[in-house]
């Protein structure tokens, strides 16, 4: 007797709320309920579908490929060149006037940021500024965790995205009765505010120059990480805007990311229907993985950027719940039970 009380003892108590014995509701879907809901909710796609797809073609768009592959680009001698920082300039012409914040972007394609490795070949506590692990790098960033000198100097950020970040740079110029006038570009504030406020942060060490003492830039970069944006010492570490955007990985292998925002001087309102030279200093190599460069102008709007999918996905789903709606009306108008007396 004993037994079989201590086998029961975490027995819950028997209550309506611990035996689940509450009273439920549970809704009796009818066709009376169904077909009307299927037209609302279809309708209600459809018109979300309408005004997103509508929205999306009125944004104004001009993308601009620079890879380089045909013998008449403008970039073709730098894609078979050794020489860093090699220029190449693109002409091009804007019929009408880019109205608003014009986004510059630039775009790889087959490129596959989402590649498991690839995504976590980094160390989060050296990205956080943690000084205890700051040159102590992750095995995770193999294998660029050391450089190659005769004693190995750990490397500051670590493993593969960084390594990899990109590094052409362009210039904008509006031909102006003969002359180049440059266009101004904008490069604060292009990054996630939780990656550069919260995610990512410098060591707190004065000056920063400092706290990279006995450790080497990524292979592939030109400058260390505290020398990224001379002109801004606020831009500088793992808190440089472009080094932010490049490290927040594209979930497909073509993908565009944010360079600059051009809202400011004679340009705040846009760009001006006219003749314009990209100048772009052509350094990232892309035809070793049959990968393509572009840069994308655009203007956004309450939806954010152009993107005719999101429209059409609506449309699809808003019709086929119409569609099914209509289907089920035949159907239950054809084989409805006759209704008892």
């Amino acid at each position: 007797m004993v037994k079989e009380e201590q086998g029961f003892e975490n027995r819950p108590d028997n209550t309506a709320f611990t035996q689940q014995r509450l009273p439920a509701w549970q809704p009796m879907l009818s066709a009376g309920i169904v077909i009307p809901g299927f037209v609302l909710i279809g309708l209600a796609f459809i018109g979300i579908g309408v005004a997103l797809f509508v929205t999306s073609q009125s944004i104004q768009e001009l993308e601009i490929d620079y890879t380089g592959v045909e013998k008449d680009s403008p970039c073709f001698a730098c894609t078979n060149s050794d020489k860093k920082d090699c220029v190449c300039e693109h002409k091009f012409t804007i019929t009408e006037l880019l109205q608003g914040t014009v986004y510059l972007y630039y775009g790889l394609s087959n490129y596959f940021q989402n590649y498991r490795r690839y995504g976590v070949s980094k160390d989060d506590d050296q990205l956080s500024g943690d000084l205890d692990n700051f040159k102590t790098p992750s095995d995770t960033c193999s294998p660029y965790e050391y450089d190659n000198s005769k004693i190995p100097k750990p490397i500051v950020p670590c493993g593969s995205i960084a390594n990899s970040k990109f590094n052409d740079t362009f210039e904008l110029f509006q031909d102006v009765n003969g002359s180049k006038k440059p266009v101004p570009f904008n490069g604060k504030g292009i990054a996630w505010w939780t990656d550069y406020n919260v995610k990512y942060r410098n060591p707190s060490i004065t000056p920063l120059k400092n706290a990279f003492n006995g450790t080497a830039k990524p292979l592939f970069w030109p400058r260390p990480a505290f020398e990224l944006d001379p002109s801004d010492p606020a831009n500088n570490g793992f808190i440089n805007q472009d080094f932010l955007v490049w490290m927040r990985r594209a979930a497909l292998p073509n993908f565009i990311k944010l360079y600059r925002r051009i809202d400011e001087g004679d340009y705040k309102d846009g760009l001006p229907a006219g003749n314009y030279t990209l100048k772009i200093t052509y350094n990232y190599p892309v035809l070793s993985f049959d990968g393509g460069k572009k840069v994308v102008f655009s203007n956004v709007s309450w939806m954010g950027g152009k993107n005719q999918f999101l429209g059409i996905a609506y449309l699809v789903v808003g019709s086929m719940c119409v569609f099914m709606s209509v289907v089920m009306l035949i159907v239950y108008a054809k084989f409805k039970f006759p209704e008892e007396d």
